[in-house]
Parts: structure tokens; sequence; C-alpha cells
């Protein structure tokens, strides 16, 4: 009795959770008559698939997908690499300072972006770099806090022995690195790797701020063009939305064994 009650709720949460997703498809292949019928009509009278390649046209969705993916890409790698050689370095390494300055890094993460927000672009302008695809880019090859502080956790649940007996092989840090210590953790990057994507793909804030010319727009900007002064191209709102959902669904649903696994294995020890 116990385990059916719970699958009830569970599949009462995820009804609650899937409407939003169910009512932006079905809006999306309605008929501009019944967009705004009262009471809504949850499911169209004729499925307009047409409505995807529409939308998808009124805007040049292909340049922003470009963009978008562009930078989505090298975010991800530079954050792939920046925090692996900076949590390596705090989990192996001995130097005066160094839990102090890890706590520094952590404390980092407290300040809100929109702290940071104005002297970021006082800089970028000062570099030059406005309107261009760099402020979305360079400072992911920086490092995030909280990704270093992940990887760190699953590097020290990694013995030393292993990095020892490396060593006596002959086998430098980086090797030690790269050889022995990255490929165990597969998990833990991919976890970094996923956080990373949904972050770039669904960041709105940021391309508003730095990005000025429609050809560099994301699609998260490209979205925003259908909201007008005067009316909301509901119908074009949610073709897009849907289409642009695809791929982080998709890389949550083949990589969420990764991310529960990633996660298991980090906190373990400090």
């Amino acid at each position: 009795m116990k385990k059916a009650f719970s699958y009830v709720l569970l599949i009462a949460f995820s009804l609650l959770f899937i409407a939003p997703l169910f009512w932006a498809v079905t809006t999306a292949l309605k008929s501009q008559q019944e967009l705004y019928l009262f009471p809504p009509k949850w499911i169209p009278s004729v499925w307009k698939f047409s409505n995807f390649a529409e939308a998808w046209n009124i805007q040049p969705f292909n340049l922003f997908l470009k963009n978008t993916v562009v930078i989505t890409a090298l975010s991800t790698l530079g954050q792939l690499i920046s925090c692996t050689l900076v949590a390596y370095g705090f989990a192996r390494f001995q130097f005066k300072g160094r839990d102090f300055l890890f706590l520094v890094v952590l404390a980092t993460m407290m300040i809100p972006w929109e702290v940071t927000m104005i002297p970021q672009y006082m800089e970028f302008n000062y570099l030059g770099w406005i309107n261009t695809l760099k402020p979305l880019i360079v400072p992911s090859w920086f490092g995030s806090a909280y990704y270093i502080f992940l990887l760190r956790q699953f590097i020290l649940t990694l013995p030393r022995e292993l990095d020892e007996a490396a060593t006596i092989d002959g086998a430098s840090k980086v090797t030690v690195l790269f050889r022995i210590i990255v490929p165990l953790m597969g998990p833990s990057l991919i976890l970094v790797a996923v956080f990373q994507v949904m972050s770039c793909w669904n960041d709105y804030l940021g391309p508003l701020i730095f990005l000025n010319d429609q050809t560099k727009y994301t699609l998260t900007l490209g979205l925003s063009q259908f909201k007008g002064m005067y009316g909301v191209d509901m119908q074009s709102i949610m073709a897009i939305t849907c289409l642009i959902s695809i791929p982080p669904l998709a890389i949550f649903f083949f990589a969420q064994r990764y991310i529960v696994g990633g996660i298991a294995t980090t906190g373990i020890k400090g």
C-alpha cells in the first residue's frame, strides 16, 4: 500500500511538471484562431506542424544556432580544462596558503553575477570585446568555483597510491593527471559539461548585455524578438521554445546516469 501511494504521488508530481511542456507543444501546433479561446483548448483541432518551420524562418535562427553552438562548445571546453587543472592543484599539491586560497575561491560563489555585471562590462568595453562572442567565452577559460569544488572533491576520493606508483615509474605530474586522474574523472567531467551546456544554452542576460548586432545573437535573444511593442507572437514563441528545448532535454536524458554518478562521488572526502 505504501509503495502504491508513492507511485501515485510521483505520477501526480510528474504530471504537474509535464503540463507546462505539453501546453507549449500544443500551443505551437494550434491555429491562430485557437490561441486565445476561452476556456482554453488543450488539443488543437488541426495539428499545424508547419508552424515550426514558419517560426524558424521568421528570424535567422540558423545563424543564432551557430552562435549558440560556438559559445556553448568553447565555454564548456574551457571550463573542463581550466577547472580540471585547478582542482588537481588543490587536491594533490602542497603549498603555503593552499587552504586559504581554496576558501577564497569558494567565497566567490557567494557573489551574485549581478554584482560583477557592470565591472565586467566596463572591462570588456575597455578591451573592445563588446558586441563580440569573447565576453561569453573567455571567462569560462578561467574556471568556475563550483566546478572546481566538484572536481577537487572527486580527486580527493582517488587514492594517492596511484600517483605515487606512476611517479616511481617516471611519470611527471602532467602525465599523472592526463593518463591516470582524468580517465577516472569521467562521471564528474560529464557532470560539469552538462551543467555548463545547460547554463550557456539557456543564458539570456549575458548575450543581452554584451551583444548588440543581430548577427551575433544567440537562440535566447532570437526568441525574444517575437515580443514586440504592440503584441506578442505567442505561436512562434512556443514553437521556437519547443525546438531549442530539445538539445538540453536530450543531453539530460542520455547523461542522467552520469549526472547521478558524478554527484554521488563528490563531497565524500574533504
